[in-house]
């Protein structure tokens, strides 16, 4: 029928209209007939077939009682009719009820074995079930209570054992939710929408002790639900939880436990159902207790950290109904179930956490309730805070062990527990703490779980020459984005950490500062085993004192404010005291570096007794009293037996100082401003490290620098360094008169050159004299420390002065170039090659040079002759300086050491730069640097030889004509054969040949040549001694680079001379012929021409395309170009 139509109201009319079908049913069990029926079923309403529902039942129940097999459709299609009739009436007879009950266990049950599922169709089992839950839910509440007499023992058992074996063995997840959710509504506990029954309490006791007989089966076979395979489903497993937290709940619950007659002995007529009933005594309740533990146990390790958040809020719900319903009889279970409470607290999902929140808090409310009662059952049981303290104290013991042997999950969820059980202990943290057993087993267990694996040969390895950021550049997020992770033993997941830090951040906020700051830097004097851990704990608790990254709204559950709040003055006491231990000079110069590197060697040749200098005794008539010292070091000695150090220890070395650096930035986070006063004393060893050799240290102190920096309010480094620029300058001066003891002094002044501006060079100025002299009067000792220094200087004042480079050779470029859309004039072209040509031959040269040479004078004397002819200016601070570094760097060129004369040559090719801005400055002492450097370009290792020609390109760049002679006669022609002898190696060589020292000297050659050519504008022979040097790297068989590098150099030249490089390169490949405008010209013949393709054609057509694109199209003449 149509759904718009009205249903039968009437019973007579209904009866009359069903009759036919259930009588016709009863004669034929067809499927047809059952569909028939179930179709006009639907076709009356509620009341009626509530009136008509022992008739209508009658056909339906017979059906399923034939005997003999029957096919799985008609048994399915009779079962959604009595759903039907089931979800749409009320059962009111109990006969109805126990035999319905029974025929549907039947329809599931093994027709050979009654205690097996049948072997039926996943869609007939889940709708036998379905219906027998809308039985249970029609029962009338006087009927239903009637399963749970003594009688239906036998029988309520085999319907629980059957749904308990579809739940935990069936493969359908809807089979095993639908036969839990029968089970729970079985016992009256189902938490669906409908009404449900509500009991009495003495009709809830009465089904707790009929229950009680089942206890065992239901939650060991639940128990073995929920602890099953993961790919069930969380659905399941969350109604598992349920069944089994509500069968104990109504088994084991207290008030019926408590209640005058918990035990009614059997009656006599049970006969041997009589055996089946279980008298819930003292005994039973006990020995109860402690099984019900075990499987608890099982429960909350598979459930407590669940990949799925709603099975975690089931556990929460768990917890929650036991304790509130049970918490005296399970009593062996309150602890796992208040830590399974705790571990939920700091859960991922919100609801997860607010609805443990709100247990906790009852919980909390209930045991201070009880605690002022002087019942007898208080004398059982112990204050809220005796068991908080208690377990504790037992997981801290446990937790190592647990760290070692769980995986990362558990581990996860044990320290959430830890943390849980500090948050809600809340300010009496303080008093469990001044329990020395308690104070001891945690600090012990920290140090344990945090231990960290210093293995990696990586973090020795990596090294920070040149690593320091400009600060135009630099921020905090580039420096910590680059800061190693930290590597642990026992963990790998980065959650766990956090929440290590964040247990210690919440001893320290509720803790007392004085006792935690006390006790772990005695942990960090004792021994060097807990130093590295001891150091992460007590940066934590200070942060934690101060109230940083501490969340604790809504989660200290109810406590009032803060129990031992430290004050500023408390937290910088705190702060100076744990400062001091960290920048001591035993736990802050560490060894981080292998003593045999070449910069460690030449530092213990400055600080052995052997070399000991007396700079102030010297005869050097501008010595003055703040002139350098270098005394004898009473750590000289012991350094030298340091050179065994291991990995181990370079890198233990390594994580200890990042720690404390780390240290020192939670510090300044914890007081804010009020860190200022005490950057006098902590903001100069954090430079030190800044200029530390070992990347791991140098970027962890960076990061530390913008982390105080930002936390006393500076807005950068440059603000931080300027700032504080007067004693750190003074402690560098101070230093540097005693190197020996304070070699770190120089990195100190680096470090404030690197990240500083101009405003500094006046107060650095006297300092930057005191290393020059020292370098004058021991260049064989201190060269290697301080050219470090130098180069930071040179390249600071290089930023902080930037001059416009290659000002001087601006007059000698040729203005020889015309535009590509120029005409060529014919007349014109053969007018300008007679007037070269004569000039070729000395003819008119005279005339020439007085119109050619005397304009470059006027423009300078313009420029240079203001102030008269007979005073020279006193030069500015940065090039006075700059000149008194280059000619140090002209005596250092010659040093015997490869890395100081490497450094020598970066220094002298800044100092050409700031210097390029006063032309009579620079070319005096380009030409006094001249011979030092061409030996480094003609006869020195390939790695000075690359950076010697690399500062040759700079000079180049600025002195332009200054040098052209000394380059074409001195330089070009050993470049030049150098290029010829390695071409054809270069040609024939592998991939490998990429990585070698000899071809990065090619290609920088290569990459510099050409332009160095340019601004020299040399002449005809030198241009093509250097073309014919180049013009096998123009060969497809050389390394791509090295082709590439060459077409710059063509590039270059043909700005030079573009004629004579065009015919050059059509010598090699003429693309095209040319036909002469005029017929009295002779046709021009190329080498090239008609040449076939060879390994040179590819690189010269790319060329001719690029720097001559409209004369390889065209049959024009190329004299305009």
């Amino acid at each position: 029928m149509p759904p718009t139509m009205t249903q039968i109201s009437d019973p007579k009319i209904a009866f009359a209209y069903l009759r036919p079908a259930c009588v016709l049913l009863t004669r034929e069990p067809t499927v047809s007939n059952v569909e028939t029926l179930s179709a006009q079923l639907k076709e009356v309403n509620d009341a009626t077939l509530q009136q008509l529902q022992e008739y209508v039942l009658f056909p339906l129940r017979f059906v399923l009682k034939v005997p003999g097999p029957k096919k799985d459709k008609l048994v399915q299609a009779v079962v959604e009719a009595l759903s039907h009739v089931l979800e749409n009436t009320c059962v009111q007879s109990w006969e109805t009820l126990r035999d319905l009950l029974s025929e549907l266990c039947l329809c599931l049950c093994s027709p050979t074995d009654p205690g097996k599922p049948a072997d039926t169709s996943e869609e007939l089992k889940l709708t036998v079930l379905r219906c027998l839950d809308a039985l249970l839910h029609a029962a009338y509440g006087d009927i239903v209570f009637k399963l749970f007499e003594p009688i239906m023992l036998p029988g309520l058992g085999a319907a629980i054992s059957l749904l308990l074996t579809l739940g935990e063995k069936e493969k359908s997840r809807d089979i095993q939710a639908a036969a839990l959710k029968c089970l729970q509504a079985l016992t009256l506990q189902c938490d669906c929408n409908q009404e449900h029954v509500a009991p009495s309490s003495e009709e809830r006791c009465a089904i707790g002790s009929t229950m009680a007989s089942f206890l065992p089966g239901i939650t060991m076979a639940v128990a073995r639900i929920i602890t099953g395979d993961l790919r069930q489903g969380h659905a399941v497993t969350v109604r598992a939880m349920k069944v089994w937290s509500r069968t104990v709940g109504l088994v084991m619950e207290d008030a019926q436990l408590q209640s005058s007659e918990p035990c009614k002995t059997p009656s006599p007529d049970l006969g041997r159902i009589g055996q089946l009933v279980v008298l819930r005594t003292q005994d039973w309740v006990k020995s109860t207790s402690g099984k019900l533990s075990v499987l608890l146990k099982k429960i909350i390790s598979c459930t407590s950290a669940h990949q799925h958040w709603r099975v975690r809020l089931e556990m929460v719900e768990l917890a929650d109904l036991l304790l509130a319903r049970c918490s005296l009889s399970l009593g062996e279970c309150v602890g796992p179930l208040l830590e399974a409470l705790v571990g939920a607290v700091n859960d991922g999902e919100p609801k997860v956490r607010e609805r443990c929140e709100v247990a906790l808090r009852e919980v909390s409310q209930r045991n201070q309730s009880s605690s002022n009662l002087t019942d007898k059952n208080i004398s059982s049981s112990q204050t809220f805070t005796d068991v908080l303290s208690e377990n504790l104290h037992s997981l801290a013991t446990s937790l190592p062990r647990l760290m070692r042997t769980s995986d990362d999950q558990k581990k996860l969820f044990v320290l959430n527990v830890f943390l849980g059980y500090l948050k809600i202990l809340g300010p009496l943290v303080s008093v469990v703490l001044n329990s020395a057993a308690h104070l001891e087993r945690i600090s012990k267990a920290l140090m344990q779980v945090l231990e960290l694996d210093v293995m990696d040969v990586r973090i020795v390895e990596e090294r920070s020459y040149g690593a320091t950021i400009e600060t135009s550049s630099g921020s905090h997020d580039s420096y910590s984005a680059h800061i190693q992770r930290k590597h642990f033993l026992y963990f790998t997941d980065e959650k766990i950490f956090s929440v290590l830090m964040e247990i210690c951040r919440t001893l320290g906020y509720y803790g007392n500062i004085y006792l935690l700051t006390d006790h772990f830097l005695d942990l960090y004097r004792q021994s060097s085993a807990y130093r590295k851990q001891a150091a992460m704990v007590l940066n934590e608790i200070i942060r934690g004192a101060a109230g940083i990254a501490m969340a604790t709204e809504g989660e200290d559950l109810g406590h009032e404010g803060r129990g031992c709040s430290a004050t500023k003055e408390d937290l910088e006491a705190a702060v100076v005291s744990v400062m001091e231990e960290y920048t001591s000079l035993n736990n802050w110069h560490l060894i981080t570096v292998s003593e045999e590197t070449d910069r460690d060697r030449q530092d213990q040749q400055l600080l052995s007794p052997s070399r000991l200098l007396s700079i102030s005794n010297s005869d050097v008539s501008n010595a003055n009293a703040n002139s350098l010292q270098v005394i004898p070091s009473s750590f000289a000695s012991s350094s030298a037996s340091s050179s065994t150090s291991t990995i181990h220890q370079l890198n233990s070395n390594i994580w200890q100082l990042c720690i404390q650096l780390e240290g020192l930035a939670c510090f300044a986070q914890a007081l804010g401003y009020d860190f200022r006063p005490l950057l006098m004393t902590s903001l100069y060893p954090v430079l030190e490290k800044a200029g530390e050799e070992t990347h791991l240290v140098n970027q962890v102190a960076l990061g530390s620098m913008w982390d105080i920096s930002k936390a006393c309010g500076y807005p950068s480094l440059k603000e931080l360094i300027n700032d504080n620029s007067d004693y750190l300058l003074n402690d560098i001066s101070l230093n540097l008169q005693r190197l020996s003891q304070h070699p770190q002094a120089p990195r100190v002044l680096t470090v404030m050159l690197t990240h500083s501006d101009c405003s500094l060079l006046p107060l650095v100025r006297d300092i930057v004299q005191d290393v020059l002299m020292a370098l004058d009067l021991s260049y064989n000792h201190t060269a290697a420390l301080f050219c470090s220094v130098l180069h930071a200087l040179v390249k600071a004042l290089v930023r902080w002065f930037p001059a416009s480079c290659s000002k001087t050779s601006e007059s000698a470029r040729p203005k020889q170039t015309s535009t590509d859309q120029e005409v060529l004039n014919i007349c014109q072209f053969l007018l300008d090659y007679r007037k070269q040509k004569e000039l070729a031959e000395g003819i008119g040269i005279e005339e020439d040079d007085t119109e050619d040479l005397v304009p470059p004078p006027t423009e300078c004397e313009g420029v240079e002759d203001i102030g008269g002819p007979d005073v020279k200016a006193e030069l500015p601070t940065h090039l006075s300086i700059t000149k008194d570094v280059m000619e140090r760097c002209i005596h250092l060129l010659s040093d015997p050491s490869l890395r100081v004369r490497l450094k020598v040559l970066d220094v002298l090719e800044l100092c050409v730069c700031v210097l390029s801005e006063r032309e009579n400055e620079l070319l005096p002492m380009a030409h006094r640097c001249w011979p030092a450097l061409l030996q480094r370009l003609t006869a020195d290792d390939p790695l000075a030889v690359l950076r010697a020609f690399r500062v040759l390109c700079t000079l180049g760049e600025t002195c332009g004509d200054f040098l052209r002679r000394r380059v074409s006669k001195e330089v070009l022609p050993k470049l030049s054969s150098s290029l010829a002898r390695q071409a054809p190696i270069s040609a024939k060589a592998g991939p490998v040949y990429t990585h070698t020292l000899a071809y990065k000297l090619q290609l920088a050659v290569l990459q510099g040549l050409g332009s160095l050519c340019q601004r020299l504008d040399l002449g005809e022979a030198e241009l093509d001694a250097v073309c014919e040097a180049c013009l096998p790297y123009l060969s497809c068989r050389q390394p791509i680079r090295l082709q590439e590098a060459c077409l710059s150099v063509f590039r270059h030249l043909i700005q030079v001379d573009p004629d004579a490089f065009w015919f050059t390169l059509n010598e090699l490949h003429c693309p095209s012929s040319y036909i002469p405008p005029h017929p009295d010209l002779q046709p021009v013949q190329l080498n090239g021409m008609g040449r076939p393709r060879d390994e040179y054609s590819d690189n010269v057509l790319k060329l001719l395309r690029e720097e001559f694109g409209s004369v390889t199209e065209t049959v024009d003449q190329p004299g305009s170009q």
